[in-house]
């Protein structure tokens, strides 16, 4: 099932890339998925690692993820999904509510997409320094907010036991690009 959803993936976003660079996109749900491999979750966290933007940024419904992959896997994937018709602050204000009070698994999923756009955008800063900022739907100040928040809030109702060393990571990166 990860090999058909890395396929899904890489099919769904063809064509398409990341934000700031000529990368191809479909190496962010990679990462993302390899992110939440390495931590040991299951096969349904992983696809849905993959598949997480596919609805927010292809044609494909939740119907289509429903069908393909399962009900477990769509709802996490639909948890996950922005509605686009929304502000970028009741985007974002949703996606900190989300990781608050979700469960490990929608936690890590989020987590892990969100680990792995700190990590381009610290690349990006590197090579093009502030400008990267006005390719965003927020300032630096909003950015710094909606990162720290979910740091803040990551590990609410979770027992230290249960915490992924990638959120740690995540963190660490946080402190080290906003303060």
């Amino acid at each position: 099932m990860i090999e058909k959803a890395s396929r899904f993936a890489a099919e769904a976003h063809r064509g398409q890339k990341r934000k700031n660079s000529n990368t191809d996109y479909f190496v962010h749900p990679e990462r993302v998925a390899d992110s939440l491999l390495k931590a040991g979750f299951r096969q349904e966290i992983v696809c849905a690692g993959y598949l997480h933007d596919v609805v927010e940024d292809t044609s494909y419904t939740l119907q289509d993820i429903e069908k393909e992959f399962g009900l477990d896997v769509k709802a996490l994937v639909e948890a996950h999904t922005e509605d686009k018709s929304k502000s970028w602050q009741e985007r974002k204000s949703h996606t900190i509510q989300s990781v608050r009070e979700g469960s490990l698994e929608l936690k890590a999923l989020i987590v892990a997409d969100k680990l792995d756009n700190l990590q381009s955008l610290i690349t990006d800063l590197e090579v093009n320094g502030d400008k990267v900022w006005s390719n965003f739907n927020a300032d630096y100040r909003h950015q710094k907010w909606y990162y720290q928040s979910v740091a803040e809030v990551m590990e609410v109702g979770l027992k230290e036991k249960d915490v992924p060393a990638f959120f740690n990571t995540y963190r660490k990166l946080v402190k080290q690009t906003f303060d």
